[in-house]
């Protein structure tokens, strides 16, 4: 089953020529495929360059306006895959963009650890970046109905929103095809690194987050439960959240005393990834984690829906040390807006010391039974 992606008419609408256009996201999710869409619906010549070919790489190493025309030719749409594996790819995409004007350049990038090279000082003012996620709740209502749709969340939860995952209907296939990107596809991009030696010690990291997952995160436990630095675990994280595997969540104040900012919370980017890290797909009937694979998921979609439909947000949580929290707050427009997430219908109460430090802020619990209005589904 195919899925036509939110995205695509944000950059159909974006696209122009004069400028590079990145699109980001984990591998797996699709990139490639959008990229097939995008170019049926633009007119002219294409070519498609996959920046992981080496042959790609002697093509374009010669900066000269002569050898990109010989190369080029006359194309109208210039298409490169996994553009970061390119060396000074941003150098060479200054130099495109400014000899050819009429040329419309879309470039994707699994991977940010070279992305400074695409969207940083050689492209200033000659970028636009859009991210690419798993499939989203805004997607997998083109081919469900309502009826459906509660049986396909719980799904969804366990074993998360990866295209081909939601194309499987056998749960063994599901668990194989997660368990496969997982080691061959997600952390390739870090391990090419001769800094990170020992595999072993990310999927040790990534296990202790997944079952920290909606606690807040200390860098000096992690770093004497896995017997290495506190700089290693926050370089190590912030390698995880480069490829998308996890993202990370800080906590809000305005200078309260008893507000927690100074521990980060961590969350995955999609729910079968976390699921494959422990080992874990059992159903949410027989789960004691239901709550924050909840958490993760409605977290993850939301991150979307803002993504997709250009809502633009500051995200945080918002916890006292003496208890009191809420699991998102968005600062949108001058506002606040605060969210608890819980899976079954249970009300809840904003808590006093936010009510009293914020009275201007909304509050509301998201459920499986409202969250459609939460992610724009109605």
């Amino acid at each position: 089953m195919q899925y036509a992606r939110t995205v695509k008419s944000r950059i159909l609408d974006s696209v122009q020529p004069g400028k590079v256009f990145v699109l980001l996201g984990a591998r797996r999710v699709g990139k490639t495929f959008l990229l097939q869409q995008l170019l049926d619906d633009l007119p002219g010549k294409h070519l498609i360059l996959n920046g992981e070919d080496i042959s790609v790489h002697d093509q374009l190493k010669r900066k000269s306006v002569q050898n990109y025309k010989l190369f080029l030719g006359n194309v109208n749409n210039l298409v490169i895959d996994e553009a970061q594996k390119i060396p000074d790819i941003g150098s060479i995409l200054k130099l495109i963009v400014d000899s050819f004007p009429k040329l419309i350049i879309i470039v994707t990038g699994s991977s940010a650890f070279d992305i400074t090279n695409l969207t940083g000082e050689p492209l200033t003012g000659r970028k636009r970046t859009f991210n690419l996620f798993p499939l989203s709740e805004l997607e997998f209502t083109q081919n469900e109905t309502i009826i459906e749709r509660y049986d396909n969340l719980k799904e969804r939860l366990i074993f998360g929103n990866y295209p081909e995952v939601a194309n499987y209907k056998n749960r063994a296939d599901k668990i194989e095809y997660l368990k496969e990107i997982m080691n061959s596809y997600l952390l390739k991009d870090i391990l090419m690194f001769d800094t990170i030696r020992n595999s072993s010690k990310l999927f040790d990291l990534l296990k202790l987050i997944a079952l920290q997952m909606g606690n807040e995160v200390s860098y000096e436990e992690l770093g004497r439960q896995l017997t290495i630095n506190k700089s290693t675990i926050e370089r190590y994280l912030d390698l995880l959240s480069k490829v998308f595997v996890i993202h990370k969540l800080k906590g809000f104040s305005r200078n309260l005393r008893k507000e927690i900012v100074k521990k980060p919370k961590w969350f995955f980017y999609d729910n079968g990834i976390k699921n494959a890290i422990i080992n874990n797909f059992n159903p949410i009937e027989s789960r004691n984690d239901t709550g924050a694979l909840w958490e993760n998921y409605i977290i993850s979609e939301r991150i979307k829906y803002q993504n997709y439909k250009a809502v633009y947000a500051n995200n945080y949580f918002w916890r006292t040390y003496d208890g009191q929290e809420i699991d998102w707050i968005e600062e949108r427009e001058g506002k606040l807006f605060a969210y608890e997430f819980k899976w079954k219908q249970k009300k809840s109460k904003t808590p006093l010391a936010f009510a009293k430090a914020y009275p201007d802020a909304e509050f509301l619990t998201i459920t499986n039974e409202n969250y459609p209005s939460f992610l724009g589904l109605i």
